[in-house]
């Protein structure tokens, strides 16, 4: 969103926990007023919503005194931030609450360690001392132990676990931060590990692999500094380059390897403690092949009480990856992790408390100054994105890949945990296990389902077959809708999706998309010229395939040296329409030289983001109209007088940008929302924001929902929702 009239901005704040009837609106109201902040205070049918517009350091000061100076009574165990264009507010006002709304039961995410049980799980005098199960209301387990709503002991995996006098005597007193914490336990009374701590640290410094049983599911641990024992994890998971996550013992240890801005450290140290993706420093001690060539590293703090104790026994970078093979879900139970990580793993650190759900790390990072989740998972799921209007009860079913599911329940979107790409038989019934999940912790009803338009996915294959009324969503409109509802726009307004494949209306892949939104409905009114991807899915892992197809186009069949690739155009067979930019992205990294092919998802696109380094400039390539012949004639000559890649890179993504904000110019809206896989590029994003702003737009962007596939069952639910 750009920032207007004084860079004012409004500030939405989500609340979950026991905020309602505590004095927490009367408190809001004074705090606003005192500060000279127009908004609006609400009780949700879930929770408490806060709405204040101001200048940026004004709202921030307004959120630490909310956190500082809130009610007594209040317990605030989970809250989401998001920040949105003025609504015009002219004074401060307490709403009535949303009682047409059926009351919701918040389940509320999986939360980081707090201060409190930090301290005394490192207090020698605390009955808690180094005991890895520790946690209160504040903190803990939550979304990963429930079986059941209305969420008590006996209805998560901890019923099995029957407390001592001392934890029941905590869990009994309304005076305790313990009071009706449902994973309470001690070492008396609670779960305990298989092996200690101390000989899983001396297994991962000798080399060893380590999986680990965290929250919400196992991690595969190593020594990030030891490149052969990096080197032997990537054979055994398969996972040849995609970049691992680190795991770093303080704040202060990131620094030694990271930029970390003050928004970063935020986001380090918040209650969901995802991976956050930060600029590396150069040169370290980390094997050169945790991350590869990617341009970020991905790295999060201990976040549980046993990551903290092991992380002071190891007190190094570690790689923690999930705990599963590739393309299979996390496992998370004890046998099923034996079984299936035979032969990874070296050594298990188990523990007897179940999970009943898996949820892997989250990841997130910091673009325009505020925060943008890619992954959707622990310390995140279940919370809801709250709808501008009232929803039909919609089941939607999501993408095919990176999926996620969501259910509308009244003016809330509840979206499911990460599931991933549904291409085994294991990660399809993982899959339909959260969609029963879901369904039944909500006591959720569906009455429609929606689903993507490509008959091949697998999300849709369910759909077909589910008995219920079907709506079936476009993809792109959907990636768009999402970035709208979760930034409370309801149009009009001009949708630019960008990613790598999408079911277009017209048959062909589309990828490269610009709609108008309005009144309910889509106008396409721009996209990248098609162009034949040879091979169909191949070009898609095979970048150099794409570029071959440009080449072919721009000048001629001579210029494709690959006599299969050049009959196939030539005859048109098995290489289908595109305007993915995507596509565009690994035709461009393929011709500068940068990556011939991807080994995981967006890998050359990634590259080519990287090549830009710390590169400033405005030049650019031409591409008129979306045309991108031009353009691949500029990068062939610039390749062939020897232009530093660097500044091929950012003429490249800078004629994106333009483009952009070409297209926004000719609709003539002043609302623009960005979505699809393509704005997870920080330098795209940033660069058509800043272009958009400075012409007069307002600009949204993904902040708590992923611009990714992740996102599709937002948008999905609110289009067949009206």
């Amino acid at each position: 969103m750009t920032l207007v009239a004084g860079n004012r901005e409004r500030l939405r704040i989500a609340l979950y926990g026991a905020v309602q009837g505590v004095g927490f609106r009367p408190f809001v109201y004074r705090l606003a007023t005192e500060m000279g902040l127009n908004g609006t205070v609400l009780n949700s049918s879930a929770g408490l919503i806060v709405e204040v517009e101001g200048c940026r350091p004004d709202l921030d000061v307004f959120l630490k005194r909310l956190e500082a100076e809130r009610p007594a009574a209040a317990v605030v165990l989970a809250r989401e931030t998001s920040l949105l264009v003025p609504a015009g507010y002219t004074r401060f006002e307490i709403l009535s609450s949303d009682e047409a709304a059926e009351k919701t039961t918040a389940i509320l995410p999986d939360l980081a360690t707090c201060p409190q049980c930090l301290a005394e799980l490192l207090d020698p005098t605390n009955r808690r001392f180094q005991y890895p199960f520790t946690n209160c209301t504040q903190c803990g387990p939550r979304y990963s132990i429930i079986l059941d709503i209305p969420y008590d002991r006996p209805r998560t995996t901890m019923r099995g676990f029957q407390l001592c006098p001392e934890c029941a005597r905590e869990y009994a007193d309304p005076a305790d931060r313990r009071f009706h914490a449902q994973p309470n336990a001690c070492p008396t009374c609670g779960p305990q590990l298989s092996m200690g701590i101390r000989e899983t640290a001396h297994a991962i410094q000798a080399g060893r692999i380590v999986a680990l049983k965290g929250i919400g599911g196992f991690q595969l641990l190593v020594d990030a500094a030891n490149e052969e024992a990096v080197s032997h994890l990537r054979r055994l998971k398969h996972r040849e380059e995609k970049p691992f996550a680190l795991m770093m013992p303080s704040l202060e240890k990131v620094r030694e390897y990271c930029q970390v801005s003050p928004e970063e450290e935020t986001l380090l140290r918040s209650p969901a403690a995802p991976v956050v993706l930060l600029r590396p420093r150069g040169a370290s001690s980390l094997a050169p092949n945790v991350a590869h060539n990617s341009p970020y590293l991905g790295v999060m703090l201990p976040y549980s009480p046993l990551h903290h104790l092991l992380m002071r026994e190891c007190p190094i970078p570690i790689v923690a990856t999930s705990g599963n093979r590739s393309d299979e879900p996390i496992a998370i139970d004890n046998d099923e992790a034996r079984a299936r990580l035979d032969g990874i793993a070296e050594v298990f650190l188990m523990h007897d408390r179940p999970i009943a759900r898996p949820c892997d790390d989250s990841v997130a990072r910091v673009t325009r100054g505020r925060e943008s989740v890619l992954r959707r998972a622990r310390g995140y799921a279940p919370l809801p994105v709250r709808s501008a209007r009232e929803l039909p009860a919609v089941l939607a079913v999501g993408a095919h890949l990176k999926n996620a599911v969501a259910i509308a329940v009244g003016r809330q979107v509840f979206l499911s945990q990460h599931v991933g790409d549904l291409d085994t038989v294991e990660s399809r019934a993982a899959f339909e296990k959260a969609i029963e999940d879901l369904c039944r912790l909500y006591r959720f009803q569906p009455e429609m389902v929606a689903c993507d338009l490509h008959p091949d996915y697998a999300s849709t294959h369910w759909a077909l077959h589910s008995g219920l009324p079907l709506v079936k969503v476009q993809h792109h409109h959907a990636h768009v809708a999402a970035c709208a509802a979760e930034n409370d726009v309801t149009g009009p307004y001009l949708g630019v999706s960008w990613d790598g494949a999408g079911y277009g209306l017209d048959g062909t892949v589309w990828g490269g998309e610009f709609f108008l939104f309005e009144n309910g409905r889509f106008e396409r009114i721009a996209h990248l010229r098609p162009f034949r991807l040879p091979g169909g899915e191949a070009a898609i892992r095979e970048g150099w395939r794409s570029a071959a197809s440009l080449l072919y186009e721009t000048e001629g069949p001579q210029a494709v040296q690959d006599p299969v690739i050049r009959r196939m155009l030539e005859r048109s067979v098995n290489s289908p329409l595109s305007s993915s930019v995507g596509r565009l992205f690994d035709a461009a990294s393929s011709i500068a030289g940068v990556a011939q092919e991807s080994r995981f998802e967006g890998q050359a696109a990634m590259l080519l983001e990287r090549a830009i380094g710390d590169l400033d400039t405005s030049e650019s390539y031409r591409l008129p109209e979306g045309d991108w012949a031009p353009l691949i004639d500029a990068i062939r000559r610039d390749v062939e007088t020897s232009v530093a890649c660097e500044m091929i890179a950012a003429r490249f993504h800078n004629a994106l940008a333009n483009w952009i904000a070409a297209v926004a110019r000719r609709a003539g809206l002043r609302d623009v929302a960005m979505s699809g896989g393509v704005f997870q590029n920080a330098y795209l994003v940033e660069r058509a924001a800043s272009l958009l702003q400075q012409r007069g737009h307002r600009v949204y962007t993904h902040q708590r929902v992923p611009p990714n596939d992740g996102g599709i069952a937002l948008g999905q639910a609110v289009l067949a929702g009206g």
